[in-house]
């Protein structure tokens, strides 16, 4: 793995979570989402002890609770979603400040808001504490697809060379007099998509080219491995293995 850079969703500090191994952090926050999936939607009270515990791991890894709440705004699609199931939704009806909303339909959007959220934190509260480029070290140390891991490196580290090229591009349109102000420029607008696509694709190729000449058989060499500790370990683990015992006595 090469060297990355700070991703705009990593906050970097020196908390116990910061220096827990990639891996353990993965492994956690997939466990902790799968019990809060699996959580009856009717157990208020589990979805409030996940809240807590989420907020115990950014308290811990010193994430201020405005850092997370300005990148939840990802949710925002979801959250419409989820307030337009009652209004179209079928079934019974109830009356909820003058408006008629189904009841099935309020169920559901509670489900989904709930468990997206504490989802969403989760996802936000792992992006805070582990750079990108160590996420997929974490990825690998996990087993998961080679081929996949290798994308989303390169994805993640050409990334800003594209936008850097788009926004070249863009540049260039406009000290010519190019202003896109209606669909007549959509033509103008297409054609640099395509060579943007072109740009692109030769460059993966001279990449691809490049590690050929270098020995590239297939596999990426990891440059600096990160193991972990059975005690690692179990701090990762807590989190979900409370969430575990939370969802055990919703039952």
């Amino acid at each position: 793995m090469g060297a990355g850079h700070h991703h705009q969703l990593y906050l970097p500090g020196d908390s116990v979570v910061h220096r827990l191994p990639p891996q353990c952090k993965l492994l956690a926050v997939f466990a902790f989402a799968i019990v809060v999936v699996a959580t009856p939607r009717e157990r208020f009270w589990a979805f409030a002890a996940y809240a807590v515990l989420l907020g115990a791991v950014a308290l811990v890894a010193r994430v201020p609770g405005t850092y997370v709440l300005r990148r939840m705004a990802i949710e925002v699609p979801f959250v419409l979603f989820a307030f337009l199931i009652p209004v179209i939704g079928l079934g019974e009806r109830t009356t909820v400040l003058g408006m008629s909303l189904s009841v099935p339909g309020l169920w559901a959007a509670w489900n989904i808001l709930a468990k997206a959220t504490l989802g969403v934190i989760a996802s936000i509260l792992l992006a805070a504490t582990t750079e990108p480029r160590v996420i997929l070290i974490g990825a690998q140390r996990l087993r998961l697809p080679a081929l996949l891991v290798q994308i989303a490196m390169f994805m993640l580290r050409y990334m800003d060379v594209i936008v850097d090229e788009m926004r070249r591009m863009r540049v260039a349109r406009e000290s010519r007099g190019f202003e896109a102000r209606d669909l007549r420029q959509v033509p103008v607008i297409a054609r640099s998509a395509g060579a943007l696509f072109i740009r692109s694709y030769e460059r993966g190729e001279r990449v691809h080219l490049a590690m050929l000449s270098r020995g590239y058989s297939g596999q990426m060499p990891i440059l600096h491995d990160i193991s972990a500790s059975v005690r690692q370990w179990g701090i990762a683990l807590a989190l979900p293995a409370v969430a575990l015992a939370v969802w055990g006595l919703s039952w």
